[in-house]
């Protein structure tokens, strides 16, 4: 029988369990993965108490007021706080969502946050995506023309323009890929789901003239081909796109080019 360890220093520990605020009637456990490269300890879990009368209703504002008010140390990302810019990407209960559109009210019972899956940990609930938007500069992300530029914009029909709807939208959190167990076996060949509705995004946009150079960039076993449509990079995405519909989209222009 095959057994699997874990690296040393990796298995998260008991930490710290922070004292409930005075007075408060109306708490939540909140329960957080901590790990510093500076200490060379392994990762534990602490847990924190919120006076939930006296805190937003979202898991980013739980963690805000943890660092404002009990624990400067926690470590996280955060900026627009309204689903759009993808930078608090955490798992949140066993599901990678983003903290800023996740109700602390969906939790019913304590409150458990982890960095996002198989991406290395800077510190605490930060992942380094080096590698990932790595991955995303290789699909050339931009408009490619050979038709010299319009004197304004290059017009695009109504019923093109509806064919990158729930492409656009995505927001490069990475819950989706780092959900992906092909992905997570993979990552240095396979391009994942988010990049490759990124990639579809262009190939489904009719302005765009470099469609062949773009396929022939993904004709490769790895790249695309590790898509198992298992799902479940459908089921987390926080925007509620689907990156498994865009992979096969991909995968029928490759089948297509050849007919």
């Amino acid at each position: 029988m095959v057994e699997f360890a874990l690296p040393k220093n990796s298995k998260p520990i008991e930490g710290k369990e922070w004292p409930k605020p005075e007075g408060a009637t109306n708490t939540k456990a909140v329960k957080v993965y901590r790990w510093s490269p500076d200490d060379g300890q392994n990762p534990r879990i602490d847990t924190y108490h919120i006076d939930l009368d006296d805190c937003g209703p979202m898991v980013l504002d739980a963690l805000i007021k943890i660092k404002n008010e009990v624990d400067s140390t926690l470590t996280f990302r955060r900026s627009c706080r309204e689903g759009v810019c993808g930078s608090c990407a955490m798992n949140i209960d066993g599901t990678n969502t983003l903290a800023c559109t996740k109700y602390i009210a969906d939790a019913k019972n304590d409150l458990r946050i982890y960095p996002l899956p198989h991406q290395e940990v800077i510190k605490d609930l930060v992942p380094d995506q080096t590698h990932f938007f790595a991955q995303y500069r290789e699909i050339e992300p931009w408009l490619k023309t050979d038709t010299p530029a319009p004197e304004r914009e290059r017009l695009q029909s109504p019923e093109d323009r509806a064919k990158v709807d729930g492409l656009w939208e995505c927001v490069l959190c990475a819950c989706c890929s780092t959900s992906c167990p092909s992905y997570w076996w993979n990552e240095d060949r396979y391009l994942g789901p988010a990049i490759l509705l990124q990639a579809y995004r262009w190939l489904a946009d009719s302005r765009d003239e470099a469609t062949g150079e773009r396929l022939d960039n993904l004709e490769d076993p790895f790249r695309l081909y590790r898509c198992h449509t298992i799902m479940n990079c459908t089921k987390t995405c926080p925007k509620h796109l689907n990156p498994a519909k865009a992979i096969a989209s991909i995968k029928k222009m490759m089948v297509d080019r050849r007919l």
